[in-house]
Order: C-alpha cells, then structure tokens, then sequence
C-alpha cells in the first residue's frame, strides 16, 4: 500500500476522472512510464522536490516521463499538482495510481526468477502454470535471471511463492541434515 493522504488522494481523483473519460487503462500505461522514468533517474525526485527548478521545466519532465504522447488526462493532471505545487509527491501519485487500477482491474503481479534467461516458449510453458493456478485473474509478468538460484525457478504471484530452485532444494537439505 502506498502511503501518505496526498497521493492517494491525488491519484483515486485521477482515476475517478479517468473512469469517466474512460481512459483508466491509458493513464495506467503513462503511470507505469511515470513510475520507470523514476525508478530508473533518482534525480528526477531531486528536481520536483527542489522550489528553485521552474514549474516549466517540471512540467516538461513529468510529460516526458509518461512517454511520446501523453493524454489529455494526464495533462491536466500534470497542470492541476503544479498549480496545488504537489509535483514532489508524482512519483507517489503514480505509485499509487497504479495499485489503484491494478485492485480495481484484478491484476496480478508476477515476477519470474530463473538462474539463466530462458527460451520464449519455456516462459510460456511457466506462465501457463500460473494461469491455472491463479484462473480469473490477470497477469503482469516480469522476469529476472538470478544465477544463484543454481538452476529451476521463483515464481511470485504477489504475496505467494514458488520455489522450485536448486538452492532451495540444497538449503531444505542442508537443514534435514543438521536437524539430524
């Protein structure tokens, strides 16, 4: 859950607005821009909390962040925490904003971690098992390669897991061994 009353209330009003323009899933994607264009450049958090930086310059920043074309939803959007001067909580926003659409919309999250990058149709093939398991749902999938899984996979569906990994097999190992 992402705290703090001003973005949570910022972003339930844009996706309220959203959902009357129906344009909920294309403020979602320039969200999930937003949130990597963040993730990926610290300084970014630096510039719209820093008064000194012109509201112009920001502005450009926040609407570059979501990608070539933003909306007219998120261009106001922009506009309206310039002018209430919350730009330092846009990244909560769209944190939040996020969670949001993805509760309302039942979207999963899942993160797929292997000790090797795999072939297309073998992240199928592990796909496959979550969408049986988890059926009515839907699915944003992320993969990472952790080498010190030795070999297997982690599968995370938010708060459940998976683990069919080498070194979880070695660790329950190790730990019958010592027991005895």
């Amino acid at each position: 859950m992402i705290s703090g009353l001003i973005p949570n209330r910022y972003a339930k009003a844009l996706y309220k607005f959203a959902v009357e323009t129906g344009k909920t899933k294309q403020v979602y994607e320039e969200m999930k821009n937003v949130i990597s264009a963040f993730s990926a450049d610290a300084r970014l958090q630096k510039i719209m909390a820093n008064p000194h930086v012109d509201r112009k310059d920001k502005e450009t920043l926040l609407l570059s962040a979501a990608g070539d074309k933003p909306g007219d939803d998120y261009t106001r959007f922009v506009s309206l925490i310039l002018d209430h001067h919350r730009e330092e909580f846009a990244y909560l926003m769209a944190l939040a904003y996020r969670e949001i659409y993805r509760k309302d919309n039942h979207i999963s999250q899942v993160k797929i971690t292997t000790a090797a990058p795999l072939p297309e149709a073998e992240m199928d093939k592990l796909k496959a098992v979550v969408e049986r398991a988890f059926k009515g749902m839907s699915f944003e999938y992320h993969h990472e390669v952790d080498p010190n899984l030795i070999g297997g996979f982690v599968i995370d569906v938010d708060s459940a897991r998976m683990n069919a990994s080498i070194s979880s097999e070695l660790e329950q190992l190790r730990q019958n061994l010592s027991s005895n």
